[in-house]
C-alpha cells in the first residue's frame, strides 16, 4: 500500500473501476474508437488489481476533472446517438465514474495530509496573559482576541495596528475556526463575528462552541476559569518601521486565520471577559505569523504567484466555456471564444445568438425525466398541505424537489416543482393506450424549458416577437454593435480608410420577482386535479403580467429596465402637455426605427399599446375632421401595414407638464425585446399572514431580467391623451 508522508494510502483499484476497465477493452473489441495508448494502459493497471502509485492517482483526478464535459455531449448514455462516443469509451479506460469517485477520494486524503503538514511547520512563538469575568451565554461568548500591545520580536517591538482597513476580517467574518492550541485538528467551535471597538482600539470576537466531547471540556474550564487565555493566528499583509531608535515596527495591515484557547497567548490585555484595565504581566506567548520586511520581498516570486493566478482563472474559465459549448455541440464557438479572451459571461451571449428561438442555453433544473405515471401521481397540493400542518415535505414530491435543488446548486426556500407541473401536462388525458400496454411509461417529450413556455403563453409579448432566454446561470452579457463599419469609393491606387465597428454588450443579471395566491383551506384540502390547475394558471399569470409590466416600462426600484426605460430609444413628442394621436403621428413612430436602419427582422416590427389607445385611435379621423376614415380602422389589428397588439400593461398614467393620465404607444423590432429566467420557481407557503381569515399564502419567487439590445429598434409616443 502506498505511504504518503508517513499516512497509508487505500489505492487498490475498485471492482467497479474493474467493471469499467472490462467495458473499455470489450467497446475497442467491438471497434468503438476512443482513448489514447496512456488510456490503454491505465485500464491494465486497474485490471490488474495491483495498488496504484500517488502520481497515477493524481494524473486520473486531473483526468476526470479535464473531461468531465465530454459527459454533457451525445453519445454518453445508452440510448443517446453514437453510443457509446469516443468520451465516453476513454471515460471507461480510466475507471468511469468509480474511478472519479476512488480518485477524488485519494486526492482529497492527499490535500488533507499537506494541509496538516503545513499547520505543523509553522514557528511558534508565546506570550502570557490572565483571564477574569468571562461574559457566557450558554455555549456563546466574547473575547477580546487583539489590541496594540507591543510585543517584542526579533526584528523589534511588534504593534498590530487597529486603526480602519488596517484588519481584514474576511476570514474571521466567514465562520473562521476556534482552535485548540492553534491546532488545525482540533477545531472546538466558530467564530460567529469579529469587529472593532473603536474606543479601545480591541479586536473583539464572539465565538460559539461546538457540542463534541473534546469542546465541552474546554467549554466547561473556560466557565470555571482553568482555561483563560486565548491567542490569534495571523498572516502580516504590510509592515512599516518607524523612524525612531525605539525599533518599533508596525503593522499596518493584517489577516487573521483563526482564534485558540491556548495556556500561554501573546497579548496580555486580550481573552475572555478581559477587563480593559487590567494586564496581567507580559512573558512568552503561542501565535501564529510569518514575518517579511519590505526589504526582503521578492517581486519576482510575486509576478510569479500572479501569472499563476491568472493562469488557473484562464483554465477555469476556459473550462466552463468548454462545458456549455459541448451540450450544444458547438466546441466551434468555444475555441474562438478561448482564443478571443471572452469571459464566461460573454460566452454565454454569444452562444445564445446561435441558438434557435426557445432553446433554453442551458437544460433547466426542474426539467426532470417523468413518465406520464409519475406526473399523475406528483400533487402539488400535497406539497402544499404538508408544509402547511407542519408534517413537511414528503414522499414523491420531496424526491422532486431535492433532485431540482441538487440540479439547481441551490437550496429551496420552500420547495421546488418539476416543469411538468407548471406546463400543465399529465393531468388530462393521460393514459396513451393501455396501463398493460405500457401508456403510463411512455416519457414526456422534451419540449424545451415548460416553465417559460407557460409564463410566454400568457403575455402579449410572444406574439410581437420578443426574445424569452431561458436555463441561464450567472450574468450573461450579449453582445451588440453599436457602430457600424462604414464604406466608400477610392481612387486607383489608394488606400481604403480603416473603418472599425463599434461593439457593445448589455448584461443580464438576476433579479427576484414574486407573486403569490391566497387560497382557502378548504380548497386546500381538496384533491381535485382542477384545484392544482387554477392555483397554477393564478401564480403564472401573476408572474406572466409583472414580467409584461417591466419589459415594457420597468426601471422602479429593484426592477429590471425594460422599452420605455431604455436610453436611446425614438421619441415622438405630441404636446407640451400632451395632444391627441394622428395619422402623422403613427407614420413618425415608424420613421424614428427605419431611418436608424434598426428594423432589424421584418417579421416582428409592431406597434404596441394599451386598450385607451387603440379606442382613441378607433374613433379619431385619419385626415380631417369630416373624414370618415379612422386612423385604426377594419380589421382593427393592424396600423400603417404592421400588426399591433393590445395590453394594459403599456401604461395610462402618464405625465407631461400639466397634462395627467396620459398614455404610451411603441413601434419597434421587438426581437431585440430579450426577457431571461434564471434559475426554477422557489415555492413558499405562508400560514401565517392569512391566518385569521383562515387563507394560505402560496408565493413563488423567480429570478428575472429584462434588456433591450439595441435602443434604435424601439421608438415611442408617452403623452397621449385619450379621452
Amino acid at each position: 500500500m502506498p505511504i504518503y508522508k508517513g499516512v497509508e494510502l487505500p489505492t487498490r483499484p475498485t471492482e467497479g473501476m474493474k467493471e469499467e476497465a472490462r467495458r473499455y477493452e470489450a467497446w475497442r473489441e467491438e471497434g468503438y474508437k476512443g482513448g489514447t495508448a496512456v488510456a490503454a494502459a491505465r485500464a491494465n493497471q486497474i485490471l490488474a488489481g495491483d495498488y496504484l502509485s500517488v502520481d497515477t492517482v493524481k494524473r486520473m483526478h486531473s483526468f476526470f476533472a479535464r473531461h468531465e464535459v465530454d459527459k454533457e455531449a451525445e453519445g454518453f448514455r445508452p440510448g443517446e446517438d453514437g453510443y457509446p462516443s469516443p468520451g465516453r469509451v476513454a471515460w471507461a479506460a480510466w475507471g468511469g465514474d468509480p474511478g472519479q469517485s476512488f480518485a477524488r477520494r485519494i486526492v482529497e486524503q492527499i490535500e488533507n495530509i499537506d494541509e496538516q503538514d503545513r499547520d505543523q511547520g509553522v514557528d511558534l512563538e508565546y506570550r502570557a496573559v490572565t483571564i477574569d469575568n468571562a461574559d457566557v451565554e450558554e455555549r456563546t461568548m466574547d473575547l477580546s482576541v487583539s489590541s496594540e500591545f507591543g510585543v517584542e520580536r526579533e526584528f523589534g517591538m511588534e504593534v498590530l495596528s487597529h486603526d480602519d482597513g488596517a484588519i481584514d476580517m474576511s476570514r474571521l467574518n466567514n465562520k473562521a475556526p476556534l482552535l485548540l492550541d492553534h491546532d488545525m485538528r482540533q477545531q472546538i467551535g466558530v467564530v460567529e463575528k469579529a469587529y472593532i471597538d473603536p474606543e479601545t482600539r480591541r479586536l473583539r470576537a464572539t465565538v460559539r462552541f461546538g457540542k463534541n466531547a473534546l469542546a465541552s471540556d474546554v467549554l466547561q474550564d473556560v466557565k470555571d476559569g482553568i482555561r483563560t487565555n486565548v491567542s490569534i493566528g495571523y498572516r502580516i499583509l504590510d509592515m512599516e518601521r518607524m523612524n525612531d531608535s525605539s525599533g518599533t515596527v508596525v503593522v499596518r495591515s493584517w489577516l487573521p486565520h483563526e482564534i485558540s484557547v491556548v495556556s500561554v497567548p501573546a497579548d496580555p490585555t486580550v481573552g475572555f471577559g478581559r477587563s480593559l484595565e487590567k494586564a496581567a504581566e507580559k512573558s512568552e506567548t503561542k501565535t501564529f505569523i510569518e514575518v517579511k520586511t519590505m526589504s526582503e520581498i521578492n517581486t519576482d516570486e510575486l509576478k510569479a504567484q500572479a501569472a499563476e493566478a491568472a493562469k488557473r482563472e484562464f483554465q477555469q474559465t476556459a473550462k466552463e466555456i468548454t462545458a456549455l459549448a459541448v451540450r450544444h455541440n458547438r466546441r466551434d464557438l468555444a475555441d474562438k471564444a478561448i482564443t478571443d479572451g471572452l469571459s464566461i459571461d460573454q460566452f454565454r451571449g454569444m452562444l445564445l445568438d446561435s441558438l434557435p428561438e426557445g432553446k433554453p442555453l442551458e437544460r433547466t433544473a426542474g426539467d426532470i425525466d417523468m413518465t406520464q405515471k409519475e406526473v399523475q401521481q406528483y400533487s402539488f397540493m400535497k406539497a402544499v398541505r404538508g408544509l402547511v400542518n407542519g408534517s413537511g415535505l414528503t414522499g414523491f414530491e420531496k424526491e422532486m424537489s431535492d433532485e431540482i435543488a441538487k440540479r439547481s446548486g441551490k437550496e429551496a426556500q420552500g420547495f421546488y416543482a418539476p416543469d411538468a407541473f407548471w406546463a400543465g401536462i399529465g393531468k388530462r388525458d393521460l393514459t396513451v393506450g393501455t396501463d398493460s400496454a405500457g401508456g403510463f411509461l411512455r416519457p414526456t417529450d422534451h419540449l424545451g424549458d415548460q416553465f417559460v413556455d407557460a409564463l410566454r403563453a400568457r403575455t402579449v409579448l410572444s406574439n410581437v416577437g420578443a426574445r424569452f432566454l431561458s436555463g441561464l446561470k450567472g450574468d450573461v452579457a450579449i453582445p451588440k454593435l453599436a457602430g457600424g463599419a462604414a464604406a466608400a469609393f477610392v481612387g486607383e491606387n489608394s488606400a481604403v480608410a480603416e473603418q472599425n465597428p463599434t461593439f457593445a454588450q448589455i448584461t443580464m443579471s438576476p433579479k427576484t420577482l414574486g407573486a403569490f395566491v391566497d387560497i382557502s383551506r378548504l380548497l386546500m384540502i381538496q384533491s381535485d386535479p382542477s384545484v392544482e390547475q387554477i392555483i397554477r394558471d393564478d401564480l403564472l399569470n401573476a408572474l406572466a403580467q409583472k414580467i409584461e409590466d417591466v419589459a415594457i416600462e420597468g426601471g422602479a426600484t429593484n426592477e429590471p429596465s425594460g422599452i420605455l426605460d431604455t436610453t436611446g430609444i425614438g421619441s415622438v413628442a405630441l404636446g407640451t402637455n400632451g395632444a391627441a394621436p394622428t395619422w402623422a403621428s403613427m407614420v413618425n413612430l415608424v420613421r424614428e426605427v427605419e431611418q436608424d436602419n434598426a428594423a432589424i427582422n421584418a417579421n416582428s416590427l409592431r406597434f404596441l399599446t394599451n386598450p385607451k389607445v387603440k379606442a382613441k385611435l378607433s374613433q379619431t379621423s385619419k385626415v380631417a375632421s369630416t373624414d370618415s376614415v379612422m386612423i385604426m380602422d377594419d380589421p382593427w389589428t393592424s396600423l400603417y401595414g404592421y400588426g399591433m397588439e393590445v395590453t394594459s400593461n403599456v401604461p395610462s398614467d402618464l405625465t407631461k407638464g400639466t397634462g395627467s393620465a396620459l398614455s404610451a404607444m411603441i413601434f419597434g423590432d421587438f426581437s431585440q425585446l430579450l426577457i431571461g429566467l434564471f434559475s426554477t420557481a422557489d415555492i413558499l407557503i405562508d400560514p401565517y399572514t392569512g391566518g385569521a381569515a383562515g387563507t394560505v399564502r402560496i408565493r413563488v419567487m423567480q429570478e428575472v431580467d429584462c434588456g433591450v439590445r439595441h435602443a434604435q429598434s424601439f421608438a415611442a409616443i408617452t403623452d397621449m391623451i385619450t379621452t
